[in-house]
């Protein structure tokens, strides 16, 4: 034997400090399902068989073999090492993000973290089905998802609503029509962008000549 293999012997406190190797440390296809799969050991699925069912439909090209095998060491493992549940800010980005830009894995996790909160998974819905009816232009939709939203108990859209409200005409008009304001805003920037460009520079009749001639 040579020094270090002598030396990685006496050293180790534990089997698992003689686990080095070239396998070591190798990405598996299995490694972004584990955050799914975590959540959903923590819900209580503990059948590696069912687990596997569900993650083949989001494109887990894998043997069920290697869904067991890491069951297992979860299972025998005293202190299970999982992956950290996700931020508040990465959730949101799931939820108002397209859904077809959504990958196979986010989803996943995103239908993790709604199972846990009924709450967060009526919010979802009255999200996306907003977004829909701003990109698409279904203004006639817009009573029908506020009378929704009035009937689930969620305080921050009931806010949202009542601002909505106050003005409904017009909003019904802004989510129909083709036309906007986004040229005079357009314009309203150039203006305040060459203000400051000349602040504490030159006088009003310089600001007047800029404004009109500059393309």
């Amino acid at each position: 034997m040579t020094y270090r293999t002598v030396k990685l012997l006496a050293d180790a406190t534990t089997p698992e400090d003689l686990f080095h190797g070239q396998w070591q440390g190798r990405p598996s296809v299995l490694d972004e399902y584990k955050p799914y799969l975590d959540d959903r050991w923590n819900q209580g699925c503990t059948n590696a068989w069912k687990a596997w069912e569900e993650i083949v439909p989001f494109g887990y090209k894998g043997s069920y073999q290697r869904v067991r095998a890491y069951f297992r060491t979860k299972r025998l493992s005293a202190d299970p090492v999982t992956t950290p549940p996700p931020s508040p800010r990465t959730v949101a980005g799931w939820i108002l993000r397209h859904p077809d830009s959504v990958s196979d894995v986010e989803q996943l996790r995103l239908k993790a973290v709604l199972a846990h909160c009924p709450e967060l998974e009526a919010l979802t819905g009255h999200v996306r089905s907003f977004a829909q009816i701003l990109t698409e232009r279904q203004g006639q939709r817009l009573p029908e998802w506020l009378d929704a939203v009035r009937q689930d108990d969620l305080p921050g859209l009931h806010t949202l609503a009542a601002g909505i409200d106050r003005d409904r005409a017009a909003v019904i008009a802004g989510l129909t029509l083709p036309w906007n304001s986004g040229v005079v805003e357009g314009h309203v920037n150039r203006i305040k962008m060459l203000k400051r460009q000349m602040f504490g520079r030159a006088g009003f009749a310089l600001l007047r000549k800029r404004v009109l001639l500059a393309p």
